[in-house]
């Protein structure tokens, strides 16, 4: 298993290749529909002002070379701090239509999700060397395991699974899916089976 620790170097994550396992250190960010949304209109299409403009440079300095989460974790207060009880990943392909901007605006080094993302999303992968990993799904509670701490948390007027929640993890266990190099498992996967059911239809 590779060790990844945010924030990332660039040469570290252009050498990943589909296939290899890796296990990340350092802080993230989830983020999902409503927080998308966000990012997209307000802070890339929008010019942000006021408390949205120190938000804006917050993330930018916490995504730089670093990750966003595809998860709604559920969280519980303790005291003045939160704990998170289970941090599983969602699908990502929701956030297709965002999210190559994104890992362009915010200087990412990488997406963490499951089930993989589009074309627009790899090509932005391969601009601006960063890589897609996959999460397990369906084992919210071992993953949130990994968070060590939540620093902050951001919109928590979206609700809880939709904010944008500030987790430092240590050795966080997924799998890369897409490489900077243009490869997407996701896709080799889908040809395959294509092509063997183009074979069992000839048959």
């Amino acid at each position: 298993m590779i060790p990844i620790k945010l924030p990332a170097d660039p040469e570290q994550i252009g050498d990943l290749c589909i296939g290899d396992a890796v296990s990340v250190t350092g802080t993230v960010v989830t983020a999902r529909d409503a927080a998308h949304h966000f990012l997209w209109h307000s802070m890339i299409q929008g010019n942000p002002g006021g408390k949205d403009a120190d938000m804006y440079d917050e993330l930018k300095e916490i995504c730089r070379a670093s990750f966003i989460y595809h998860s709604g974790p559920i969280m519980r207060k303790e005291g003045n701090e939160w704990q998170c009880i289970s941090a599983g990943p969602t699908t990502s392909i929701r956030e297709e239509p965002y999210e190559a901007d994104i890992i362009r605006e915010f200087g990412l080094a990488g997406i963490i999700g499951k089930g993989g993302m589009g074309d627009d999303t790899l090509r932005a992968l391969s601009e601006c060397t960063a890589v897609y990993l996959s999460a397990v799904g369906g084992a919210g509670a071992a993953a949130a395991g990994a968070v060590t701490q939540v620093r902050n948390v951001f919109k928590p007027e979206f609700g809880m699974p939709e904010a944008m929640w500030v987790l430092d993890i240590e050795d966080f266990p997924a799998i890369v899916t897409m490489d900077s190099s243009g490869k997407s498992l996701h896709s080799e996967i889908e040809e395959h089976s294509r092509e063997q059911f183009r074979h069992m239809c000839s048959s």
